[in-house]
């Protein structure tokens, strides 16, 4: 509000002048005004300019005091009313970057989103394992979501015959994850199975039933030929194209699958399709620990161990169909499983194990020598100290190594292949060739 000015300059209101007589001047008029007191009408006069110039300072006083009574009004209103609503106006969106000067050549890969999505589950006598992939350059493939947890679901089954409540809990548990994982994702095709455990316990069946109520997964028993043809499909790339001749072993928690694989003719695209003669022994890492002991493992258990397994691999009838290329420098043994990754880990005496420098590895014969007279030299705090075996495989590594002197011993090699895959990646390479993702060049391409 702006507050007007009535002083000296505008006329005064309600105040009278006498006027002088036609003709004449005012008395004043020429004069400067005296200062001091004034008598008879020029006494009246001031008095009277004194009275008004006083109404207009009241009038002042009264307004400012209007003024301020209409603000604190106002203020109180808004008080009482709360804060005022404010509209805040949307964060501005960014603008979308430019993009890209198109390439002169197509990009033959399509989209990761794009790809078809594969999945692979392995319910083993120890372990629980899933894989998920889209397929890459011809014959191979990227993993997008994996997940691996030790179950022990045979722990005991070599005792008992069934599979104990403690250890398909565990089982169903981890299998729990892995359901959430694949409703996670569109999967195109999926292949659930399990192994020597559920094959061979009495309630394997109704273990299965109850990993469908609780899980979501519905797992199919696969057979002992079926398995190691999978083993085999699953290294097809660590089989160089030279070769003449290999065993390819999977030394498993309750079996262990051995491929003999014969090189000498045409190659075909599928490794599994060059299988001469398999066979499968009912004896893995865990079940002949529990039977001879895991932990304390003197050189006399240890041998005795080795000849187990050998027994029962002097019943392979077709453990000679390899023999015109065992000689051969372009023969040699193909290990799929923890325990020639873990005989590798120490042998590169890593931190921490390594996949990337595990897998693809060769040990000649005397590296897996040294190794396997150091493990067993080890007790078992030694073993569970070392990172790369640690204390849930301590007190099986070394049945797994009498497995493996068992078969150096029936197919010497001076060297041996290490790998860190088995049946999930031969799942996983089965359904996308069976889906012909590799048949156009231009898809699944890196």
């Amino acid at each position: 509000m702006e507050d007007h000015d009535t002083g000296a300059g505008a006329p005064e209101v309600g105040v009278s002048r006498a006027s002088p007589p036609s003709g004449q001047a005012s008395p004043s008029a020429g004069r400067p005004r005296q200062a001091g007191p004034q008598s008879g009408n020029g006494q009246a006069g001031d008095a009277q300019h004194q009275r008004g110039k006083a109404r207009k300072r009241r009038k002042r006083r009264r307004g400012r005091k209007v003024f301020a009574r209409d603000e604190i009004t106002a203020a109180a209103h808004l008080v009482a009313a709360g804060p005022p609503a404010v509209n805040i106006p949307p964060s501005p969106v960014p603008a979308s970057p430019p993009p890209p000067p198109r390439p002169e050549q197509p990009i033959q890969r399509p989209p990761m989103q794009e790809l078809p999505v594969f999945a692979a589950l392995d319910l083993g006598t120890n372990n629980c394992r899933l894989l998920v992939a889209v397929p890459q350059r011809h014959g191979q493939f990227r993993v997008i979501d994996a997940f691996s947890r030790i179950v022990r679901l045979g722990e005991g089954l070599t005792a008992n015959g069934h599979l104990s409540q403690a250890a398909m809990d565990r089982a169903v548990e981890a299998l729990k994850i892995c359901g959430d994982k694949l409703r996670n994702r569109k999967i195109k095709k999926a292949r659930l199975i399990a192994t020597e455990a559920c094959r061979t316990a009495d309630n394997g069946v109704e273990f299965l039933q109850r990993v469908e109520r609780e899980a979501g997964l519905k797992l199919e028993i696969i057979d002992r030929q079926t398995e190691a043809r999978l083993a085999v499909s699953g290294c097809g790339s660590l089989v160089e194209r030279d070769t003449q001749g290999v065993v390819l072993f999977d030394i498993g928690g309750g079996s262990s699958e051995i491929a003999l694989i014969d090189l000498t003719g045409q190659r075909s695209p599928r490794l599994a399709n060059h299988i001469v003669s398999w066979t499968s022994l009912p004896v893995g890492v865990v079940s002949l620990a529990e039977r001879f002991g895991g932990r304390t493992v003197t050189r006399e258990i240890f041998a005795a161990m080795v000849e187990d397994v050998a027994v029962r691999l002097r019943a392979f009838d077709g453990r000679d169909r390899l023999s015109h290329v065992l000689a051969s420098p372009k023969f040699h043994l193909l290990g799929t499983s923890g325990t020639v990754t873990t005989l590798a880990g120490v042998h590169l005496d890593l931190e921490r194990y390594d996949r990337r420098r595990v897998d693809g590895l060769w040990m000649d014969r005397d590296s897996v020598d040294r190794m396997v007279e150091k493990l067993v030299g080890w007790d078992f705090q030694q073993r569970c100290a070392n990172p790369c075996i640690g204390a849930d495989r301590a007190d099986l590594v070394l049945a797994g190594c009498a497995i493996l002197e068992a078969i150096r011993a029936v197919w010497p090699s001076e060297r041996l292949r290490v790998a860190d895959r088995g049946l999930r990646e031969g799942i996983l390479s089965e359904l996308m060739a069976d889906d012909g993702v590799w048949r156009n060049s231009g898809r699944g391409r890196a």
